[in-house]
């Protein structure tokens, strides 16, 4: 375990923004957990659970604790059906992706390339491409910090939404994720049609993909669109989608009919927030030195040396502009602390 006074969170955040916490606690097995939160809680010190910070903007040192699931292991059990694997919440989450698909275990592969920790996929409710982490989730492990006690989360239990659960609600600073288990299927069903990945394929010839396939192409659009955070510092997309009244929808339409839209239910329509950002102008626009990517309208990146402050600044000029121009609100997908 590691306890590290004024620690630099700098090597934490993918932002690369260089915030200081007063303390800084690793933990590599559930029993470190078990062993020093409930004292950690008695100290009445505020927390902040973080995983591999791809989601997260520092605006600020934290004058608290920061606590780190490190736990790692993969163990895999065979059901009727599939297999559940039960990963540490340390573990890379695209590293789970790859050994799915090297092993002809499937659901995982659209959530190709996404940044981040297993705890925090579970915490998010990651997605990408049509597809959600919690369409693969079976059960999520934590240890209650107040009590040092195991907890065991059904997926209905940890009512997931679009970017959503209970951990980032009610449950926030009150559970410590240590394990999360995915049910991954034997037979491989692709999902192929959300945004232009049928169009990718067919670029390469493929019109039946296999899974190694179908995770090839989905990195190729990442890496096409969404800057690499070791050489322009970022959280992937700082926006969520909004989703809206199809009554909206309707007379957005009017106004705008090549809006791009994704229908949600009978009542509600999803619209790319990354489409109204660039429709405002501010497609690879700087703001001092934090920008708008200029491949994904839906990314703001660190220039070189932007503090959390110039990000967020520009992260609500951004907004104020859509709003204006649409009438909608856009929210942050990232966690502004």
């Amino acid at each position: 375990m590691k306890d590290i006074r004024d620690y630099h969170l700098f090597s934490h955040n993918t932002f690369g923004i260089d915030a200081v916490c007063r303390r800084f606690i690793e933990f590599e097995t559930v029993e470190e957990v078990q062993q020093t939160v409930p004292d950690l809680m008695k100290e009445g010190m505020p927390l902040l659970l973080l995983g591999g910070g791809s989601n997260l903007l520092l605006t600020k040192n934290f004058e608290g604790t920061v606590l780190h699931a490190a736990i790692k292991g993969v163990e895999r059990h065979f059901v009727d059906g599939g297999i559940l694997l039960r990963c540490g919440a340390g573990e890379v989450w695209d590293d789970i992706v790859a050994m799915c698909v090297k092993n002809d275990w499937y659901g995982a592969e659209n959530l190709s390339l996404i940044p981040g920790e297993v705890g925090a996929s579970a915490v998010q409710n990651i997605g990408a491409y049509g597809a959600e982490i919690k369409d693969i989730i079976y059960k999520v492990e934590a240890v209650e910090l107040k009590t040092g006690l195991i907890h065991w989360f059904t997926n209905e239990e940890c009512d997931y939404h679009y970017r959503q659960s209970r951990f980032k609600h009610d449950w926030k600073n009150r559970f410590l994720i240590t394990h999360v288990t995915y049910r991954l299927q034997e037979t491989f069903t692709p999902n192929l049609d959300y945004g232009n990945i049928r169009e990718e394929l067919r670029k390469e010839g493929i019109e039946q993909p296999t899974a190694q396939q179908l995770r090839d192409c989905i990195i190729r659009i990442r890496e096409a669109k969404l800057p690499d955070p070791k050489k322009e510092g970022n959280a992937g997309s700082f926006f969520m989608n909004p989703i809206v009244d199809k009554n909206v929808y309707r007379s957005l339409s009017a106004t705008y009919p090549d809006i791009p839209h994704y229908v949600v239910d009978d009542d509600h329509v999803k619209i790319p927030a990354g489409w109204m950002i660039e429709r405002c102008g501010w497609k690879g626009k700087n703001l001092g030195r934090a920008a708008v990517h200029d491949k994904q309208a839906l990314v703001l990146v660190n220039k070189g040396g932007a503090t959390g402050s110039e990000v967020l600044s520009l992260c609500e000029r951004v907004r104020s502009d859509v709003k204006e121009k649409f009438g909608v609100d856009i929210h942050p997908e990232v966690n502004i602390l």
